[in-house]
Order: structure tokens, then sequence, then C-alpha cells
């Protein structure tokens, strides 16, 4: 399995933390040069695109600026460029290919990592086998650097050392990636992040073989439907109030800028808050849903393949979430290794007409949804997203769903996704659920208790 340590990182002294600033000052600069050479031929009046950016002359840079970084390094940061533009022209392909509905919206080149004067974005990698890890009571990280800093930084070895602060998800591993290294100004911190290779036997196994599905959303972020009966249901309204909320004083703050500049160490912190808080939430739901379906023995989860909603839709607030705030694609990466780990298997499927069909009655037409209320000429009422879920489920597993429970719903609080309990009879949510029926009568016809 392919995971990633991310951790803190600190200089032992102010003369290793000069080294450190150098030594990713000096990264940047190549890669801003490197990118500058592509650029200008990628913008050639000849037009030559994908061939021109790679005419550059990469190995005099590299060259240049080996007696900083270490032979090593300069040529991890050229690679690393280089991956970055052939990325840039696969999603330029997609784009303009009819049928592959992948990307959505025109790619960028790469860009450039600021510059000497506004200040650079302090961001190296170091190659694999340039940089050893030591986890214990003592965690420490050293590295190659080039022959002008070996001398600055009195470390053993002329290697930089950095001590590692806290504890990394990861410390049993085969096999070790290329180090990302860079320096968060949101608040003060170099980090470091490792791919690592995780032995297959560290995969746990499913308790049992029972299925669910998901439904995908914005407003409520996950709606789940397990075959033993259980429904999750994670509110969206807190974490996607938060991101508009600094989304808006972002503009606020562009609004004010000269008409030379696009951007401010305000706004670039407050962009690192907003995508931060979102992915955290993101996580942190991930985590949760999957170690409750590995207890409730779940060994298969189907999530919707949605990427047909994903278009650009003509009301402000909706494309904020779908395209911003939603960020699909990697939410679906991050259930993919989470489930990994617990040996659960994700399949993506066509949700097709789960939203509009009645789980009572199959009726697709005469359905109606009104904010979380879903309802049926044949008189069944249910939570909109928990009966696509429901449907969802039954569909992909051919056998109806019978709903023993009532659904657990969870809601944001910064830190953890907590039970929001039913009733005042249940005011912990830690308290078993006692009411075992989600179903009430309407007429002669049972329809889901709605949210």
């Amino acid at each position: 399995m392919k995971r990633t340590n991310t951790f803190a990182v600190r200089p032992l002294s102010q003369a290793g933390e000069r080294v450190l600033r150098d030594l990713l000052d000096a990264s940047a600069a190549l890669w801003n040069e490197v990118n500058y050479e592509r650029l200008m031929r990628y913008n050639d009046e000849d037009g030559l695109e994908d061939e021109g950016v790679w005419d550059a002359d990469t190995g005099s840079l590299e060259g240049q600026y080996k007696p900083v970084l270490g032979a090593s390094t300069a040529q991890q940061v050229i690679q690393k460029h280089s991956n970055a533009w052939t990325a840039f022209f696969r999603n330029k392909q997609q784009y303009h290919d009819q049928s592959d509905d992948s990307v959505t919206e025109h790619p960028s080149p790469p860009g450039f990592r600021g510059n000497k004067d506004d200040g650079r974005v302090l961001k190296g990698v170091i190659r694999k086998d340039a940089y050893s890890v030591e986890w214990g009571m003592r965690s420490r990280l050293e590295m190659i650097v080039g022959e002008e800093l070996r001398d600055r930084h009195n470390s053993l070895k002329s290697r930089l050392r950095l001590e590692i602060v806290g504890e990394p998800n990861w410390p049993d591993y085969e096999d070790q990636g290329r180090l990302e290294l860079w320096y968060d100004e949101t608040d003060g911190t170099f980090r470091a992040s490792q791919p690592v290779t995780i032995p297959d036997d560290t995969r746990a196994t499913p308790l049992a073989d029972e299925t669910a599905a998901l439904d995908i959303g914005a407003n409520n972020l996950v709606a789940c439907t397990t075959t033993t009966g259980e429904q999750f249901l994670y509110d969206g309204s807190q974490p996607f109030e938060q991101f508009r909320e600094a989304a808006n004083r972002i503009a606020e703050l562009q609004s004010k800028l000269d008409d030379q500049r696009r951007t401010s160490k305000r706004i670039d912190r407050l962009y690192d808050q907003m995508y931060g808080r979102r992915d955290h939430a993101q996580d942190a739901l991930v985590r949760d849903l999957v170690e409750r379906l590995y207890v409730d023995g779940v060994s298969t989860v189907y999530v919707g393949d949605i990427r047909d909603v994903l278009s650009t839709h003509w009301k402000a607030e909706v494309n904020a979430k779908t395209h911003n705030f939603w960020a699909y694609r990697r939410f679906i990466h991050r259930l993919e290794c989470v489930c990994e780990e617990y040996g659960i298997d994700l399949l993506e499927e066509s949700e097709a007409w789960t939203t509009q069909e009645c789980p009572g009655c199959g009726e697709r037409e005469e359905t109606e949804r009104n904010g979380d209320l879903f309802r049926c000429v044949c008189g069944y009422e249910g939570h909109a997203d928990l009966k696509a879920s429901q449907v969802f489920l039954e569909r992909e597993t051919g056998t109806e769903v019978g709903l023993m429970a009532q659904p657990v719903r969870l809601k944001w609080d910064d830190h953890h996704w907590s039970e929001i309990p039913h009733s005042l009879e249940r005011a912990s949510p830690n308290e078993e659920r006692t009411n075992r029926s989600t179903h009430r009568t309407v007429g002669n016809l049972a329809s889901v208790e709605s949210a």
C-alpha cells in the first residue's frame, strides 16, 4: 500500500535554519528558472507547445544550482517540474477530448514559486536515496546538501540534520519515495511529506461480508446505508459556512488590491486556512465513516460516479459547493486509501435516478424533493439523501434493505464528527439506540422518518 507520512521538522540551530531556508529558496529559484525557459518555448510564436518545452536547456541550470542543492536534489527539482508539465499536457488533452469529461476547466501551465523581491515560496524536494529518517524517542531527518552549505550547519557527516516533531502514521515501511519539504507561513513551521510503501500484511480483514452505498453531496456530505440496516448522515452545513465566510473575506481583500497585484500574504494565508479546514473535515469524515463500516462488517462500498454532476451551475452558491468546497475527486481518493487500510473494496458505479426514484413503489417521474424531504405520489416520505443511498444499495446488491435503526446523524465541531441525539431521552450520543424502527405509517404506507 502507498501511504504518506506528513510531519513537522525543526532545525537544531539558527545556522541549521538558515541552511534549510537557503536550500528551499534555491529549490524554488531553480524551479522558476526552468519554468521560465519552458514557458518561453510553450508561448513561442511558432506554437511548438509540448514539443518545444522539452528543448529547454535544463542541464546548464542544474549545473548552476548543484553547488547549493547538491546534484541529486537539483535533478529531482527538474524531474518534478517535468512531471508537472507532463500532467498539464495530459489534462489539456483530456479537456479538449469531447468523449472525456474528467477535466471540466481549462488547465493552466505550471506556475512560478514567487520571486526574489516579493518572496519565494520555500519548497523543495529530496531524492529518495539522499535522505534518511530515524524514528524513535528522538526522531531525526538527515539529508544531503550542496558543497556551499555543508560547512555552515555543523551537523555530522556534513548532512543537514533536522528534528522531527510528532509521531509518524506509518513508521514501518518497505520503501520510501522522494521527500518534499516546505515552509508553512500560516503557522511558521517547516513541514515534510514522505511517501512510503506499507507491507500488505498490515491491511485489516473485514469482519463480515456486508455492503454499503454512499450518496455524496454538499449539503449533506455523505448519506450511507448498509445491508445491516444502519444509516449514517454527515451534515455539511457547518464546514461549508466556514468555507463560504473565508471565500467572502478573500474576495473582499482582493477587491482592495492594486491593479498590478493579484494576491497578498494575508490572502494566501486565508486560502491555506480555508482549504486546510475543508480537508481536515473531509479527512476526519472518511476516517470516522470507514471505521463505523468496518465495525458493521462491511467489506464492499459502492459510491456514485457523479462526474456528470460536476458541471458548472448557473447558481454561484451551488457552483462554489460543487467545484471548490465539494472537492469530490479528493474525497474519493481519500476514501480509497482508508478503505484499503481496512480491506474494504470501493467500487464506483452510476447512481442515475437514485435521487428521483421512490424506494417504496419505484416511481421516478411523479416524485419531488423539497430540501432534505423526499415525497412520492404513493405516499412515501423520507430523507432525500438517505433514501438515495438506500435505492443505490438495493440496486447494486439486488436485495431489499430492511432499515433496523434510527439514522445516525453526525455534525462537525471543528475537531470531530459527533452524533446528534435523536430525542431528549437520548441525551448522550454514546447511548445505545433503543428505537429499532425508522418507518412511520402514512395512511396504509410506510415512510422513512425525515431528518
